[in-house]
């Protein structure tokens, strides 16, 4: 018999920090924090073992949990001094989801369990605050309702927001003990008339079943989608927490609050949060009133005229200031923490690591290294490769024009500008056709995380810096406006307002995140600058990887964006792509519709100075770094002319009719061009087509090599070769045009031939391709699709399915199928050394950005990765954490 459930507080704990697989996150820091003799309520947390074991066994309990979850609840009991289920000493206790994962919002949380009719009696003398008792039972009916019952939230607001119409009032807090008594019977009728059955009055069936609503959203869509976003397997299960109420809302000496040890946004090293005097801790993220800034100098930021903590409650600020430098010490990173202050007493609810920005986790990671509290390949290790996407997009211009709109608080940095969208399924929908959007909502709230993932920016006319809008928007590095409660959005009519002005559904508007600033129309931008913590963390990583990082380039400005981001190389110049450049289309159509090798040749002469000069700008641009250029791969049919204009303007270029031209479209058709005349096989039926792109690229090697006096060192890649003596013709045809091109210009023209591997047969006979390949160059787009019989532009349609089945953990176009398009990669290594065993062994499909790919490439032994250029410093980092991963390995 396994322990299903960990008790902790009272200064000390079952569990530790390091059995976050176990308790969950949330219930791993309790613990943690108990331990460290910080002020705990007491608790208890049911393991994530417990939901493995519900979902695999028809939604059923270990049998038992229950005498556990008894026990632990008297543990509490005796360290509270009160008694769950007693009338005239109510034990009242929070029940909160944790999985190992931090998921803010996804999932669910009931305060105040315990409340009913006669307890709420009880706690409203044991208080002497009657108000505060019918406060916390509104409450706990309007989230057991909503959580365990499935009465719509929005239905208890309504019954709210009538009783302080009705009052003539505001806020909640300007309801008196029996304006809410008349709520909570609202309330129950409301639940009653929704379910039919009356609002349970029983505890401990209170309890068990908001245990059961936390289980059931770890499967809710919210959290699906979150857990889809963000690669978290569904497999690992939430926990449950099961702590003693402490209560913020009992008068003005209580408080809750959020806090963040540095800003989550900048990073630097200052105390950053928010509280509300007599509040519970929802209503910090609930944005329902304005909250208060922590500390003067984040009061002074925010221009708020609210009291600060520092001011309002000193010596409770003293203390958690203290708590924030112990718990940062202790846990040598950034702690998000959640406290709650009774009647002057602090108490800590939770600490987790702090979502970040991206610019604020590397100044984080470098600064704690200035400091002494991590190493750098820590620091290195700390940052996710993806987040890095944030820096390395455009902001502002600071001297474009720009009109202001409105002001919020600045809640997630970066800018974006999109056609405003006021629903989640409308972002996505339009996102979806190619626009770009901006969510703008009153709130946001866990429901809308896949408009908020669909759009470039997040603008809300109501909550704070701790938000959801703000956290989720900074977990995925979407710029995001908070607060900007000068906005008045009127969802029916799909219109903001605000000072008279009027904006519509589809106008556009730029917000900056780093600002809080909303602009009308669309603001140009600039690009970032890459230096300080980022060039210092770079650096870093440069030193720890073994991988060589490469680009897919296929213009000079691509290659100069790669290079700016520090690219070793090129891995993969697609000529193709140069062919639709329109002062070549036409030549190229030309040689495409000859029928004979003397018409194609004599297109080919006048595409030939045009492919030369393309190839003498990278090289200028790369400096003898090495480049790798894939000769013509996709089928011919994709450059043909399309519409009578341009079949006229071919035929005209050619000499031929424009029904000879029609006819030689209907010749090349082809039923699946994927699998047919292209890549090699294109060089074998039309060597000229080669010829003319490999003497382009060796005259301008021997160009750039004299101008610059720098070698420069191609490697023609030859596509799609399923077979040795394919590659035999295609080297020797290569060879003697190197020869030629040398002895004409004088110079020598150094080279390496090597082929993609892109087919399954390839992989297997690498052994024998390798005999004349001088390298290998994984082509995994077409490797997947050719192992997996899918074709990527297809399969979208069902991936979603077979991803949300299981049968798929993740789409195998965005990360490689390690067991299977893995183990072809492998293989082919493993033969393709054996004959040679210098072989130059690279990736060169989108595969070659993404983290968990490389750090697969880097166990096989790759030479490098080649990838996107706004790749290439994901890459760079995730090599480097790969190195150390394998370092690690290898030392243990």
């Amino acid at each position: 018999m396994g322990k299903w459930v960990y008790g902790f507080g009272g200064g000390a704990s079952e569990g530790t920090a390091k059995m976050k697989n176990l308790l969950g996150g949330k219930g791993a820091n309790l613990a943690e924090m108990s331990n460290l003799g910080l002020p705990v309520p007491p608790g208890f947390t049911i393991t994530t073992e417990v939901c493995t074991h519900y979902y695999a066994n028809g939604e059923n309990y270990p049998k038992e949990l229950k005498a556990e979850v008894e026990a632990a609840l008297a543990a509490i009991e005796k360290t509270v001094g009160a008694k769950f289920c007693d009338a005239t000493n109510p034990l009242l206790v929070s029940v909160r989801s944790g999985a190992r994962a931090s998921m803010p919002g996804m999932m669910d949380t009931v305060l105040n369990l315990g409340l009913n009719d006669e307890t709420v009696a009880g706690l409203a003398k044991l208080s002497g605050n009657p108000r505060f008792a019918y406060d916390s039972y509104r409450r706990f009916i309007a989230m057991y309702g909503d959580v365990v019952l499935g009465v719509e939230h929005h239905t208890f607001e309504d019954i709210l927001g009538e009783a302080k119409d009705g009052k003539g009032v505001s806020l909640d807090t300007e309801l008196d003990a029996e304006d809410l008594k008349k709520v909570v019977k609202a309330f129950r009728a409301k639940v009653q008339e929704v379910t039919g059955k009356p609002f349970p009055q029983d505890p401990k069936e209170q309890l068990w079943g908001a245990i059961g609503a936390v289980f059931q959203s770890w499967m809710n869509q919210r959290a699906i989608v979150y857990r889809r976003l963000h690669d978290i397997p569904a497999s690992w299960g939430t926990a449950v927490n099961v702590q003693a109420m402490v209560f913020g809302n009992m008068g003005d000496d209580c408080a809750t609050g959020v806090a963040f040890t540095r800003d989550p946004s900048t990073g630097d090293r200052r105390f950053y949060g928010e509280f509300l005097v007599n509040a519970q801790g929802e209503d910090v993220v609930a944005g329902i009133r304005t909250p208060q800034q922590l500390t003067i100098a984040g009061k002074q930021a925010n221009l708020s005229t609210l009291p600060a903590m520092e001011e309002a409650m000193p010596e409770v600020f003293r203390q958690l200031d203290t708590v924030r430098g112990q718990l940062e010490k202790h846990y040598r990173d950034m702690q998000d923490i959640e406290f709650t202050v009774q009647r002057g007493k602090l108490f800590m609810l939770q600490t987790r690591s702090g979502k970040r920005t991206a610019k604020a986790a590397l100044k984080i990671a470098v600064d704690m290294v200035s400091e002494g509290l991590i190493d750098r390949k820590e620091a290195v290790g700390r940052i996710n490769p993806g987040s890095l996407d944030q820096l390395l997009h455009p902001t502002l211009d600071p001297k474009a024009k720009k009109t202001v709109l409105a002001r919020g608080l600045p809640a997630s940095p970066g800018a974006a500008s999109g056609k405003v969208v006021f629903s989640a399924d409308e972002a996505e929908a339009r996102a979806a056709k190619g626009e770009r959007v901006l969510l703008t909502r009153i709130e946001t709230s866990p429901e809308d995380i896949h408009g908020m993932h669909a759009a470039e920016g997040i603008l809300t006319t109501r909550g704070g810096m701790t938000s959801h809008a703000a956290v989720v928007a900074r977990g995925m590095g979407r710029p995001c406006v908070s607060g900007a409660g000068e906005l008045r959005v009127d969802y029916a009519k799909k219109q903001l307002l605000v000072r008279g002005t009027t904006v519509k559904e589809g106008d556009i508007l730029t917000i900056d995140g780093g600002t809080g600033e909303v602009f009308v129309g669309e603001v140009p931008t600039i690009q970032p600058e890459l230096s300080g913590d980022f060039a210092t963390l770079m650096e870093w990583a440069d030193g720890l990887r073994r991988l060589k990082i490469r680009t897919n380039a296929d213009t000079p400005t691509d290659a100069r964006t790669a290079r700016q981001f520090g690219a070793e190389g090129i891995g993969l110049c697609r000529t193709e792509h140069m062919f639709f450049e329109s002062d070549r289309i036409v030549a190229v159509r030309e040689m495409i519709m000859a029928t004979t090798t003397e018409g194609r040749r004599a297109a080919l002469a006048k595409i030939l100075p045009m492919q030369r000069e393309d190839f003498s700008e990278i090289f200028r641009i790369m400096r003898g770094l090495p480049v790798t250029v894939r000769l013509l791969d996709p089928p011919l049919h994709e450059f043909l002319p399309h519409t009578e204009a341009e079949i006229e303007e071919v035929a005209k270029a050619s000499g031929a009719s424009a029904e000879t031209l029609r006819q030689r479209a209907i010749e090349l058709k082809e039923t699946n061009p994927m699998l047919g005349h292209r890549g090699c096989r294109l060089g074998i039926s039309y060597p000229e087509i080669y010829e003319m792109q490999a003497r382009a690229i060796f005259e301008a090697v021997a160009a750039v090599s004299k101008e610059s006096g720098e070698t420069v060192l191609p490697e023609v890649m030859i596509p799609l070769i399923a077979t040795k003596k394919e590659l035999d013709i295609l080297k020797t045809m290569i060879d003697r045009v190197a020869g030629q091109v040398a002895k004409e210009s004088g110079t020598k023209v150094p080279y390496l031939t090597g082929t993609m591997i892109e087919l399954p047969r390839a992989a297997l006979r690498a052994q024998e391709i390798a005999e004349s390949a001088e390298f290998f160059s994984f082509g995994t787009n077409d490797l997947t699709q050719t192992a997996f019989g899918l074709s990527r532009d297809d399969s979208g349609s069902f991936l979603k399915t077979y991803q949300d089945k299981g049968i798929f953990e993740t789409d195998p176009f965005v990360s490689i199928d390690i067991e299977g398009v893995g183990e072809l990669m492998e293989i082919a290594a493993e033969r393709g050394r054996k004959s040679r065993p210098d072989i130059k062994l690279g990736i060169c499909g989108e595969h070659g950005g993404d983290p968990a790919s490389i750090r697969f490439c880097d166990k096989i032994g790759l030479d490098y990765v080649s990838c996107s250029p706004y790749r290439v410093p994901i890459a760079r980092l995730a090599a480097a954490q790969a190195a150390i991963a394998e370092s690690a390995k290898q030392a243990a």
